[in-house]
């Protein structure tokens, strides 16, 4: 573990030739950089302080205690009152209260922070661990309700994998608009339709679900580097969104569909779930890398 210069807290590195991480607990105890076979698969910057000024667009990080956007405000929901800020220039509330925030280190590869009991009424833990064997990274989140009562919950984590990608979403449903989601998600088709190990068409970014095996599949063309991604938890959805101006694809797995707390006051279906309380809810990530070796 060595200091960090642009004051970002340390670096805490984990693995050995086949893969390489680089982690920073101080910002939400997010991946840094991931190498595999000295190629990264990450968007890492140059400057870490840019983990700190511009959050969303780096690394992978973890999201709790919900994923990606829901409504900002005052509501009730499950009886106690919510109250988030808009954090994001669409006027959501997005990617949880853990991704930008110090957590501690439990061991070499474990973390863990609590939060909550202010907007978000309910507090919660949170613990990350990564596992490296070989060619396999696992990732394992659990969010655990320290609350009296139960407690909306979602997790996930939201890397960026580096461009020239190709990307395979193993899905039969969708939502295709993560800022304006209908109820039930639609079959996919044409541009939604992911199944085939292509390029992510430019500014897509949606939500699918009724997802097949394997879920998540990745291709670098330039490295001849490729990933299987397979995740489990309750209930499965993978994000991804491909913005233009990035040069990074993020593809997330995570518990719940867009606009969970809506979904969870309107009964609908891809809710964040309602975690009784002293329960967890986990999300356990596997990611194998083949090829690319230099």
């Amino acid at each position: 573990m060595s200091a960090n210069p642009a004051g970002v807290g340390p670096i805490v590195r984990l693995g050995d030739d086949r893969i390489r991480l680089e982690l920073l607990p101080a910002v939400g105890a997010r991946i840094h950089r991931l190498q595999v076979d000295g190629h990264d698969v990450i968007r890492s910057p140059a400057d870490l302080a840019r983990h700190l000024d511009d959050p969303w667009y780096w690394g992978s990080y973890p999201m709790a205690p919900w994923c990606n956007r829901i409504a900002p405000g005052r509501m009730v929901v499950a009886g106690r009152e919510l109250d988030l800020p808009v954090n994001f220039p669409d006027g959501t509330a997005i990617h949880g209260q853990v991704a930008r925030a110090a957590w501690d280190q439990v061991d070499a590869g474990t973390f863990r922070i609590r939060a909550g009991g202010d907007g978000w009424p309910w507090p919660y833990e949170v613990e990350q661990r990564f596992a490296i064997a070989g060619t396999t990274l696992d990732l394992t989140l659990a969010l655990a309700n320290l609350a009296d009562d139960p407690m909306p919950a979602g997790i996930g984590i939201h890397p960026w994998f580096r461009k020239p990608l190709h990307v395979a979403i193993g899905a039969r449903a969708v939502h295709a608009d993560n800022l304006a989601t209908e109820a039930e998600p639609v079959a996919v088709s044409g541009l939604t339709d992911r199944r085939r190990l292509e390029p992510m068409p430019d500014d897509l970014d949606g939500t699918w679900a009724d997802l097949t095996e394997p879920p998540i599949e990745l291709s670098w063309p330039e490295t001849g580097l490729g990933a299987v991604i397979g995740f489990d938890a309750p209930t499965r959805f993978v994000t991804a969104a491909s913005p233009a101006v990035v040069d990074a694809v993020a593809v997330e797995p995570q518990t719940h569909a867009p606009a969970g707390i809506r979904r969870l006051i309107d009964d609908e279906p891809g809710a964040l779930a309602l975690l009784p309380a002293g329960e967890h809810l986990t999300l356990a990530i596997r990611m194998t890398f083949d090829g690319g070796q230099s």
